[in-house]
C-alpha cells in the first residue's frame, strides 16, 4: 500500500525544512557548500512531467492525464497493489520508490511517482517470523523532505531495535553510519524506546578469484575477515561514550551463501541469528499466554459468581485486599516522590549550567572562525527561517534549540535512563509498578471459596500493569522532549526577527539578534523549560497511584461486591482454558 503526500500542487511540501524540534545534538558545520532545494525540486518535477515541465502552467501540471496510473493521488487515497510474487511486486514498486526508473538508452519518457510517495507499506501474508513485528526501511540520517523527515523521527522514536546496514568492506570507516547514531541518540534513547542497536555488515560473501582457492581456505579467510570487521565496529562504538547504555551487536551476513552453503555453514552466514532475534521480538508465546490468561480471568469471574454463597468471607477478603492496596500504594508513592526529587535536583543543576555557559556553546555555532564563514550567512538564514532547525543535504541537521537545551538534557540524561529504562526487564521508577501486587496468591490459600474471583483479580492486576507500563513508555518520550520544545517556543520571536534581515551586515545582525534575545531571557527561559518538564513529570507521577487504586477497586467491586442473579455454568470451558494456561506457563518457565 502506498500513501501519498497531501495533494496541494507541485510537491509544495518539499521545501527541505524541518518542523520537528527534537532530533540530534544540534551539530552541523558552517562550510560554504550551502545547498538549496532548487535542484531537488527540479529533479522531482522532471521525474513527474519530463524535461519540459517548466514550460507548463500549474493548472496544466495538475491535469488528470499526468495521474492516470495514480488516480488515488488526486483523491488523497492510498494506492493498493497486489502481486503473487515478491519479484512482481518489486518490479511494480520501482516507479514509486526509485529515481533511476528509465532503462539506460531508452529515451521514451516514463513518469516516476517517487516524489509524491510518503511511505510504502508491504504486507507479507502467512509469515510466522514477522507476527507482531514491523520492519521499517528508513533513509539513513533523516530526510530533507519535511513530511518524510517528520515521519522518520516519529517512527524511529517508536523502534525497540535499530539495524544499520552497510557493506562489510567499509562499515567501520563509513562516516554516515556513525552519524546516524550520534544524530539520533536522543530519539533512540530517552526520547524513544530503543534498546538494541545492530550493525549488519552485508556482502561478506564477496571474494575475488574464488576458483583459485579451496573451500576450506575461503572459509578461513572469510571468517577471519568477519571477526576483524566486528572487532573494528565494536571499537568504533565504544568511542561513542553517550551511547554505551545500548545493547550493541554486529552481524556479518551472506545471503548468497545462506541460499548456497558451499563455503560457509548455515549458522556461519549469521542470517539464522537475525531470524532468531526477530523470533524473540515476535514473542508469540507471550502474546498467546496473555490472551489465554485474559480468557481464564473472565471465565473465573463468571464461574465464581455462579457458585458464590460466601457473603461473610467476601467481606473479609475485600478488607484484606483494600489493606494490601493501601500498603502497596505507599511504596509506589515513595518511588514517585524519589523520582521527583531527583529530577528537581538535576534540572536545577542544568538551569545553572545553562545560565553560565550558554554563550560559549552558542558562539561556537553562530559565530564561527573567519575561515569557516564563507557562505555561513546563508546557513544561518535557513536556520532562523525554519524556527532554529535546518537540514543541509547529506549533512547533520542543525538544531539551535537543542544547542540551547543541551545543558539541561545532559544533566538529566542518566537519571532519566534510570527512571525510564528502555530495557523491558527493568521497569520504570525502579520497578515500583512491577513490584506492585494485591497478594492474591497468599489470599487464595486462605479464602478457598473465592479462589476464582481472586484469579480474576490477578489477571486484572497483570493486565493493568502491562497497560500502565505502555502508558509510561509513551509519556516519557513527551516529557523528555518538553525541554527543547519550551526553548523553541521562547526563541520563536527571535527567529522571526532575525529572518527579516538582508543585504549588508546580514550575518552580523542575525548573530546580534539571537545573542541579545538569549541574553535577555537567560534568567527565565531555562527556568521555564525546567518547570515545563517537571510539570509533565508530576502529571504522570500523581496520576499513577490513582490509576492503580481506581482500576483495582472497580474490579474488586465487580467480582466480590456485586450480586449476580444468574450466570452460566462455564465449568467445562474454564477447565479447558486452565489446561492451556498451565501448559503455556510451564513452557515459558
Amino acid at each position: 500500500m502506498l500513501n501519498f503526500k497531501a495533494n496541494k500542487g507541485d510537491d509544495d511540501d518539499d521545501d527541505g525544512n524541518n518542523e520537528d524540534d527534537d532530533d540530534n545534538d544540534g551539530g552541523g558545520d558552517g562550510d560554504d557548500d550551502v545547498d538549496y532545494d532548487d535542484n531537488d525540486n527540479d529533479e522531482k518535477l522532471k521525474a513527474l512531467y519530463g524535461e519540459d515541465w517548466a514550460q507548463k502552467s500549474s493548472e496544466q501540471l495538475m491535469e488528470p492525464k499526468y495521474y492516470k496510473e495514480i488516480p488515488e493521488f488526486l483523491q488523497t487515497l492510498p494506492k493498493k497493489i497486489t502481486r503473487k510474487t515478491a519479484k512482481e511486486l518489486s518490479e511494480e514498486l520501482v516507479k514509486y520508490t526509485r529515481t533511476d526508473t528509465n532503462p539506460g538508452g531508452d529515451k521514451t519518457f516514463r513518469s516516476s511517482y517517487w516524489p509524491l510517495v510518503k511511505c510504502v507499506t508491504v504486507r507479507v501474508p502467512q509469515n510466522q517470523l514477522l507476527q507482531h513485528v514491523t520492519l521499517v526501511d528508513l533513509p539513513g540520517n533523516g530526510d530533507r523532505n519535511k513530511s518524510r523527515d517528520t515521519m522518520w523521527k516519529q517512527i524511529i522514536r517508536n523502534c525497540s531495535t535499530v539495524w544499520i546496514v552497510s557493506e562489510i568492506n567499509r562499515a567501520a570507516a563509513e562516516k554516515e553510519c556513525w552519524e546516524i547514531l550520534t544524530s539520533a541518540n536522543s530519539l533512540l534513547g530517552n526520547g524513544g524506546e530503543c534498546h538494541y542497536i545492530h550493525f549488519i555488515c552485508t556482502k561478506s560473501d564477496q571474494f575475488d578469484d574464488v576458483d583459485e582457492w579451496s573451500t576450506d581456505a575461503i572459509r578461513r579467510f572469510v571468517l577471519n575477515r568477519n571477526e576483524k570487521a566486528k572487532e573494528s565496529m565494536r571499537k568504533e562504538f565504544k568511542k561513542l561514550k553517550k551511547m554505551n547504555h545500548f545493547s550493541f551487536e554486529v552481524f556479518t551476513v551472506s545471503s548468497k551463501w545462506f541460499q548456497n552453503r558451499k563455503h560457509l555453514s548455515l549458522e556461519e552466514t549469521e542470517i539464522p541469528k537475525l531470524q532468531d532475534f526477530l523470533q524473540n521480538l515476535n514473542d508469540k508465546h507471550s502474546e498467546t499466554l496473555n490472551y489465554v490468561s485474559g480468557a481464564r480471568g473472565i471465565l473465573s469471574l463468571i464461574q465464581g459468581s455462579c457458585l458464590r454463597d460466601v457473603a461473610g468471607k467476601s467481606k473479609d477478603v475485600c478488607q484484606e485486599l483494600d489493606e494490601n492496596i493501601r500498603n502497596q500504594l505507599v511504596s509506589v508513592k515513595e518511588a514517585m516522590k524519589a523520582a521527583e526529587e531527583a529530577f528537581e535536583k538535576k534540572l536545577s543543576e542544568g538551569v545553572e549550567k545553562s545560565k553560565r555557559s550558554w554563550e560559549n556553546r552558542l558562539k561556537f555555532f553562530i559565530n564561527p572562525p573567519k575561515k569557516r564563514r564563507g557562505g555561513f550567512h546563508r546557513v544561518l538564514k535557513c536556520v532562523v527561517e525554519n524556527d532554529g532547525i535546518y537540514k543541509p543535504q547529506k549533512k547533520k541537521e542543525i538544531n539551535l534549540n537543542m544547542k540551547l537545551s543541551s545543558f539541561l538534557t545532559e544533566c538529566i540524561d542518566e537519571e532519566f535512563r534510570k527512571t525510564f529504562p528502555n530495557e523491558t526487564k527493568c521497569g520504570p521508577f525502579n520497578g515500583a509498578i512491577d513490584k506492585f501486587s494485591l497478594g492474591t496468591e497468599n489470599l487464595k490459600k486462605k479464602y478457598k471459596d473465592v479462589e476464582l474471583q481472586l484469579i480474576f483479580l490477578k489477571t486484572v492486576e497483570e493486565k493493568m500493569k502491562t497497560e500502565l507500563n505502555k502508558i509510561i513508555r509513551d509519556r516519557k518520550k513527551k516529557i523528555y522532549c518538553r525541554l527543547t520544545e519550551t526553548i523553541a517556543n521562547a526563541m520563536k520571536e527571535c527567529y522571526e526577527n532575525a529572518a527579516k534581515f538582508s543585504g549588508k551586515d546580514v550575518l552580523k545582525n542575525m548573530i546580534g539578534t539571537i545573542t541579545n534575545h538569549v541574553e535577555t531571557l537567560q534568567d527565565t527561559m531555562f527556568e521555564e523549560a525546567k518547570k515545563a518538564m517537571f510539570f509533565q513529570l508530576q502529571i504522570l507521577t500523581k496520576g499513577i497511584p490513582g490509576y492503580l487504586e481506581g482500576n483495582l477497586k472497580t474490579s474488586i467491586k465487580l467480582s466480590l461486591r456485586t450480586n449476580y442473579q444468574s450466570s452460566p455454568d462455564v465449568t467445562t470451558e474454564l477447565g479447558e482454558v486452565q489446561r492451556l494456561y498451565n501448559e503455556l506457563k510451564m513452557a515459558s518457565n
